[in-house]
C-alpha cells in the first residue's frame, strides 16, 4: 500500500515550463492560466525521461491530455520522430501550436479533440505514449481499454501513466507490466509495457 503524502511537487515557475534536456535545453515555454492546467513537475519528467534515455531517439509519441505540453515538447526535445499532442481545451490547444512555431519544429502536431474520442477513430501507431489526464476524473482505465486495442502500440511500446497519489491505483489489463515507478508530491508515475 502506498503512503499518502500531501506536498505539492514543485512547478515551474507560473506560467513557463523548461525544457530538461535534448535539442531545446533549458528553453521556456509559456504555459497559459487554466483550470487544473499542472504540468509534469522537473524532478518527475527528468527521471521519466532518464528511463526512456535508450528508446526515445525516433520513436512516435502520443502526448494525450497533453495540457501545458511538458512531456510531448521534452519527448521532441530528445529526438523523437513524431509527437501528437491532443488537447480538449481549444484555447490551450491553439497555444500549443504557437509554442510549437516558436520551436520552429515540423514533429510536433497539436490536435485539438478530446482524448477519448481521439483514441477511438486513431488509425495510427505509436512507440510512447504518456498518459496524465486531469486528475480525479478516472480516465486512465478507458485510456487503457482503448490502447488495448491491437494496432495503436508497435512492438516494444512504453506508457506512462501519471496519477495522484491520493488516487486508487488504475489497474492495468492483463498481461502488462510495470518497469519502473516515481513519486514526488502528490504525483504516482509509472512506466508501463504491455
Amino acid at each position: 500500500m502506498r503512503a499518502r503524502v500531501s506536498k505539492p511537487p514543485r512547478r515551474a515557475a507560473p506560467g513557463r515550463l523548461r525544457i530538461i534536456g535534448g535539442e531545446w535545453r533549458s528553453r521556456r515555454l509559456s504555459v497559459p492560466d487554466g483550470p487544473g492546467l499542472r504540468p509534469t513537475p522537473d524532478r518527475v519528467r527528468e527521471t521519466l525521461f532518464n528511463w526512456l534515455q535508450p528508446v526515445i531517439q525516433g520513436a512516435r509519441c502520443l502526448d494525450l491530455f497533453a495540457g501545458s505540453g511538458a512531456l510531448g515538447f521534452e519527448a521532441a526535445s530528445r529526438g523523437a520522430s513524431r509527437v501528437v499532442m491532443v488537447e480538449r481545451d481549444a484555447r490551450v490547444a491553439a497555444h500549443l501550436g504557437a509554442q510549437v512555431e516558436v520551436l520552429e519544429t515540423d514533429r510536433v502536431q497539436v490536435m485539438a479533440r478530446d482524448g477519448l474520442a481521439y483514441l477511438a477513430a486513431c488509425d495510427e501507431s505509436f512507440d510512447l505514449v504518456f498518459l496524465d489526464p486531469p486528475y480525479g476524473k478516472g480516465l486512465l482505465p478507458d485510456c487503457l481499454a482503448h490502447l488495448s486495442r491491437p494496432g495503436l502500440l508497435r512492438p516494444g511500446a512504453r506508457l506512462y501513466l501519471e496519477q495522484a497519489l491520493s488516487e486508487p491505483e488504475t489497474e492495468l489489463p492483463a498481461g502488462w507490466t510495470v518497469l519502473r515507478e516515481t513519486r514526488a508530491g502528490d504525483v504516482f508515475g509509472r512506466l508501463v509495457a504491455p
